[in-house]
């Protein structure tokens, strides 16, 4: 690992003298279209050996092997020259009818963009990834391990920490969501691909046959609007084998809700939609009446509700509080949910599981299509002992969820979980933001020391009453 670990500083500490180069947003961007370059040729080696009469997508002076590949090749002016003229003009244009990589090509640089200036220090970060061997399988589980690292670094690259959900949480959600091979895995907000490549490592040790690795390829899905967000997303995929990643740059928000149809429908959403947003004029009349709204998350729930098989369908996302007490729209959503699914459980996460990004706490809703709800179970995630919030160097890990683990299959009342049933839920006007009943008993003091306080509350009240009156009488006379 210390020699990747190198490679990644070097690679940084080259790009931070480009003027070219403006934070870590686009620093980020630009050393992973080159590492996908660099993985995309590694793999053409593979494919030519497992692919019968495999053709690569790209023309003979592009490939990675021709510009890049020679140390003492193209550098300086003749290098920025040929990347900005020629590489990205043809990679955004390539034809998409040649195999399904050219698609995959396309889709990444259409909105990619060259941000380094300078050819020579260009050169020196392509020599650089040039030492890592993608087609060795250490070498690339290395980098993989490393690349979670990178994604990580987005949440303190301004907006773009929207992108990342705390693989923590990712995984845990993953694991109880339990997905099966064979099974439709989608996320119609994917951002960097976690939640996909959770999956993928749940159902990795059931993968033993060519037929089951084509089978795990073709059930996993993801869509994401934004460019960033879909290069890192895509690369991240063919990090964990991915040949041809199923990663579409698309906005399913874009789209009429009533063309969704049966065949659209999956067995698996998994999803941290992006709250906060808004949506473009008009997007919200892509929806029922009932449904009109600007804000993305809402249309996302929305959609997740839709496009869920109609039985079975099974799903986790991740929502601010504003949507449990939300009103309007978000009401109706949530009778939407409670009619159409069995929610029947909300764990509820303390602040700061998504800073520095956002302060804005948020719950983890576990719900199956095809039954309404009669009770939702509430769990209380705790602080670990001696945290008062999470940070960047302190996130939530996997393990805290231990407890809500154990807790799952054999459900009891505790200090953190408790139950409410759909007639409270429905009387509330469906506002789900129901407080832990059990911490605010705790927090009661006992009448004893009530009484107490009041009592010095009244005498210091009265003492004071006292002292307004003593400076009027004192002020008429």
């Amino acid at each position: 690992m210390a020699s990747i670990t190198g490679i990644i500083k070097s690679i940084r500490d080259i790009m931070r003298k480009d003027t070219g180069v403006d934070g870590d947003a686009q620093r980020i961007s630009q050393m992973v279209w080159m590492i996908f370059m660099k993985i995309f040729a590694d793999k053409e080696e593979e494919w030519d050996v497992t692919i019968d009469n495999y053709e690569s997508p790209l023309p003979e002076q592009l490939k990675w092997e021709s510009w890049a590949a020679d140390d003492e090749g193209l550098t300086g002016d003749q290098l920025m020259e040929f990347v900005d003229n020629e590489l990205f003009p043809t990679l955004k244009e390539l034809d998409v009818s040649l195999n399904p990589q050219a698609a995959i090509i396309r889709s990444v640089f259409e909105g990619t963009y060259n941000y380094m200036k300078n050819g020579t220090l260009f050169r020196q970060v392509i020599n650089e990834i040039n030492k890592i061997d993608f087609n060795d399988q250490g070498e690339r589980h290395l980098f993989n391990d490393l690349y979670e690292t990178i994604l990580k670094e987005l949440q303190s690259a301004g907006s773009s920490g929207e992108y990342y959900t705390p693989r923590g949480v990712t995984q845990f959600m993953v694991d109880i969501i339990n997905p099966k091979l064979g099974e439709s895995i989608l996320d119609p907000a994917c951002g960097t691909g976690g939640f996909l490549t959770c999956a993928i490592d749940h159902l990795r040790e059931k993968v033993k046959t060519p037929k089951q690795r084509q089978t795990l390829q073709a059930g996993i899905r993801g869509i994401e609007k934004k460019p960033l967000p879909h290069l890192l997303c895509t690369t991240n995929l063919m990090l964990h084998g991915f040949d041809v990643p199923a990663i579409k740059r698309d906005n399913y928000l874009s789209y009429p809700y009533t063309d969704w149809g049966k065949k659209d429908k999956v067995d698996i959403i998994l999803s941290n939609p992006p709250f906060g947003g808004v949506e473009e004029d008009g997007t919200e009349t892509n929806f029922p009446q009932k449904f009109r709204t600007k804000e993305t998350a809402d249309l996302f729930m929305a959609l997740i509700i839709r496009l869920l098989k109609d039985k079975g369908g099974r799903a986790a996302v991740v929502l601010p509080d504003g949507t449990l007490f939300g009103e309007g729209v978000k009401t109706r959503l949530k009778e939407e949910l409670l009619t159409k699914c069995n929610l029947h459980t909300i764990v509820r996460l303390p602040n700061g599981v998504f800073a520095p990004y956002t302060s804005i706490k948020t719950n983890l809703l576990f719900f199956e299509k095809g039954k309404p709800t009669k009770e939702i179970w509430y769990y209380e995630h705790p602080y670990p002992e001696g945290y008062k919030s999470y940070n960047k160097s302190k996130p939530i890990t996997v393990e805290e969820f231990n407890t809500e683990k154990a807790w799952w299959t054999d459900r009891k009342e505790t200090k953190q979980a408790w139950r409410v049933g759909i007639d409270e839920i429905r009387e509330r006007n469906y506002n789900l933001d129901i407080k832990n009943p059990y911490v605010e008993a705790d927090n009661l003091e006992s009448p004893e020391k009530l009484l107490k306080k009041l009592k010095k509350s009244e005498k210091k009240i009265g003492k004071i009453q006292e002292e307004i009156m003593a400076v009027l009488d004192k002020a008429l006379s």
